[in-house]
């Protein structure tokens, strides 16, 4: 097939080179079929006005309006000209501007009562919302080529445009390239089309571009949700089949050994959960392909026991269990409590060690040279059946003897290339186990993690308490502030102890002129409040008399250690750190929290950094202090963390919150770029279904032989930078 098929053609053959060169730099659009798959933002009908009081601030609009007045103002002594257009919605009023010679034309275009399409970028004037030098076109039949009657049709689309391309242009382009869309290939098995009652493809692009009725943009959009849901879920069960395909060594623990001896220690029982995921994961493990799980948790439900207990497991069967976390604080604290749940299990190899004993080591960067030597001869010579560690771990140098499972803690925070690395140190695939208290709703854990299979553990251990949360607006009553630093002092006079944390460290560099600052930075005119300023002034002030400390990630690593373990030991009353205590840190006597300019972190940080507090019999305490106004979206934020200590429900609000591609993150740049038309929210039904049809598709046939349609789409989701995105994961 010699012919470049025609959704593949250049833009730049088809369109023009300097509209496909703005296409290409501004909108990411390089062929026939990225254009066709550029979807209106939403649609005008023809004879309704855009709401003019809800455009927001800075970003480049497109509004449908009628102008209201036009007159021409004179200043600098009446050399200058200006044109002040104001348009109305029929209810709100927006003001336009035109400069300079450039009044003549729109002062003879835009006459009372014209209709037009304005596009600009939404600025604020005299505490009036404007449009300067807006680009129009008038929607009027007229006597000038320039009419609009080229959208005939009731609904006239609206296309995520640009300051340099208007939606009307971008709508022409499209109208140039709308024919080829019969030749779209389409994605879906025929039989699950129809099954679904699915338009075709080529239907679909036409009337998602233009729709005659509201009818026609449903039936498209259900149809193309439908394909970026399946076409990424068969990337994804395609992972999950060829790992099944991979080999890995089957790890059952012993009736008699390390586990066996393990359980008969522990305190406690564990909860129904414990048990039906610890079951889930051995079951996996037992298996001659390498285990994939996701295990999620509430903040505290005891996912670091269902953990120590599956790598005791590989143990046992003669293999070493590697643990990944994200900081050296969280390292040396898992390698603590690790060593304290196990004991004499713990000391494998010496004196007073138990028989079924293992040695667990630990390794950071920071390590001293002959401590680290130890370890690494540890590892190699498999005398240490655990090692705990930092991104130290991945590197070269590390030899172990036989790895059979790796889990890594706290999800987010690596690089899927590090989770790769340390996969590829077993002499065969090892098993994974990925732990995050973040949790994840459940369709971004069908996206993101697609390829991993998920546990919940969603019940809290018993003897937790729990936390009442409370926002305190600093500005607008100070005085509830004051009453915080007196609830610290009275948790502390009842023998507790309490965190105050800060989003800075305060010994930066004053920043950069230069650097571009956020609108809600340049509204308050203040830096973020920082550990070392707040400590100061806590120590001389409301917390005088209270043994203050301080903690943050520029410390060096023994002195971190210290201060932590002067605050475990309850020397410490308050612990004035950054959020590098905001996962795993656990020190069960500690029962308060302030959290100052919590508007400044994010919804599930709030509720990772509140899991610090209540994890004794005491109840918890956490108080978010914030300065931004009643009516401000931070403070909808703080009010909805104040309200619910459901990490799941949180993180639905962050992501609705946040547009689904924060979430996703850069690391997962491939899926978002895909996702065009689906939202990760809303259409939890869509991405449910797709993966249990891309499931069966693929059960069927793995090449996707005959499929040649799905394969293309494949392919084309898959491009280079996302089929390794894909791979590692």
């Amino acid at each position: 097939m010699d012919l470049v098929p025609v959704l593949e053609e250049p833009l730049k053959k088809v369109i023009g080179p300097a509209t496909a060169k703005v296409m290409a730099e501004h909108l990411g659009l390089h062929t026939v079929g990225d254009l066709l798959h550029h979807y209106p933002r939403r649609y005008a009908e023809r004879g309704e006005l855009t709401r003019l009081a809800d455009l927001p601030l800075d970003e480049h609009v497109t509004v449908v309006a009628q102008v209201a007045s036009a007159r021409i103002m004179k200043f600098r002594g009446g050399s200058g000209q200006r044109l002040e257009v104001v348009i109305t919605d029929g209810s709100g009023q927006l003001q336009l501007v035109f400069f300079g010679k450039g009044v003549h034309k729109p002062h003879k275009d835009l006459l009372p009562g014209t209709r037009a399409m304005f596009a600009g970028k939404v600025s604020v004037f005299n505490r009036k919302l404007q449009l300067a030098h807006p680009a129009y076109q008038l929607l009027r039949g007229g006597e000038d080529g320039e009419t609009v009657d080229s959208w005939a049709g009731a609904l006239i689309p609206i296309y995520p445009a640009t300051a340099k391309l208007e939606s009307w242009k971008i709508a022409k382009s499209v109208d140039t390239v709308l024919p080829s869309a019969r030749e779209a290939v389409d994605p879906l098995p025929p039989a699950l089309r129809e099954g679904r009652g699915l338009v075709p493809l080529p239907e679909a692009l036409l009337k998602i571009h233009r729709p005659s009725t509201k009818a026609d943009i449903a039936d498209a959009r259900a149809r193309l949700k439908w394909d970026e849901a399946f076409v990424l879920q068969v990337a994804l069960a395609r992972r999950r089949y060829a790992d099944t395909q991979l080999p890995a060594v089957a790890r059952k623990p012993k009736p008699d050994g390390l586990l066996a001896a393990f359980d008969a220690r522990l305190p406690f029982t564990l909860t129904e959960g414990q048990e039906k995921v610890s079951k889930e994961i051995f079951d996996d493990l037992a298996a001659e392909h390498p285990m994939h799980r996701l295990l999620q948790g509430e903040v505290g439900s005891g996912k670091t026991m269902v953990a120590l207990r599956a790598m005791l497991a590989v143990v046992d069967a003669g293999g070493q269990a590697a643990m990944l976390a994200p900081t050296e604080v969280l390292a040396q604290q898992h390698h603590r409590s690790i060593t304290e749940m196990m004991g004499e299990l713990a000391e494998g190899g010496m004196l007073g060690g138990a028989e079924q004993a293992t040695k667990v080591v630990l390794l950071t960067g920071s390590m001293g040279a002959a401590a680290r030597r130890q370890a690494l001869l540890d590892l190699v010579t498999g005398e240490a059946g655990i090692v705990i560690g930092t991104h130290a771990l991945i590197e070269d140098k590390v030899q172990f003897h036989d790895l059979g499972l790796v889990v890594v803690d706290e999800q987010h925070r690596f690089g899927v290339e590090q989770r790769d690395a340390l996969r590829g140190k077993g002499k065969q695939p090892p098993h994974l186990l990925v732990m995050t208290a973040t949790p994840i709703p459940r369709t971004v854990a069908m996206t993101v993690f697609g390829d991993l299979e998920t546990s919940v553990l969603d019940q809290l251990p018993a003897g937790r308490s729990p936390i009442a949360s409370h926002v305190v607006p600093a500005q607008d009553k100070p005085h509830f502030l004051a009453r915080a630093w007196e609830r610290v002092r009275e948790e502390v006079e009842q023998g507790h102890q309490a965190y105050v944390v800060c989003p800075r460290i305060g010994d930066e560099e004053p920043e950069a002129k230069g650097k571009k600052k956020s609108p809600e930075d340049e509204a308050e005119k203040r830096p973020p409040l920082a550990v070392l300023d707040v400590a100061e002034q806590l120590a001389q002030g409301p917390l005088k008399g209270l043994k203050v400390e301080i903690l943050h990630g520029r410390m060096q690593p023994d002195d971190k250690d210290v201060v932590m373990r002067r605050f475990a030991a309850g020397e410490t009353d308050v612990l004035v750190a950054t959020t590098v205590i905001e996962v795993g840190v656990n020190v069960p006597n500690a029962t308060a929290m302030v959290i100052m300019d919590a508007d400044r972190f994010g919804v599930s940080q709030l509720h990772q950094l509140r899991g610090r507090v209540g994890r004794g019999s005491a109840p918890g305490l956490c108080l978010l202090v914030s300065e931004m106004p009643e009516a401000s979206a931070a403070r909808a934020r703080l009010n909805a963390v104040a309200a619910t200590l459901d990490g799941f429900e949180l993180s639905r609000i962050d992501l609705e919150q946040r547009r689904e591609g924060d979430v996703l993150g850069q690391a997962q740049s491939g899926v978002r770029s895909s996702l065009r038309m689906l939202t990760v929210i809303d259409d939890e039904e869509i991405i449910a279904e797709a993966r249990e049809e891309a499931a069966a598709v693929v059960a069927q046939d793995p090449e996707l032989e005959h499929l040649p349609g799905l394969r293309t789409a494949l392919d084309a989701l898959l491009d280079e930078e996302r089929e390794q995105y894909l791979d590692k994961g």
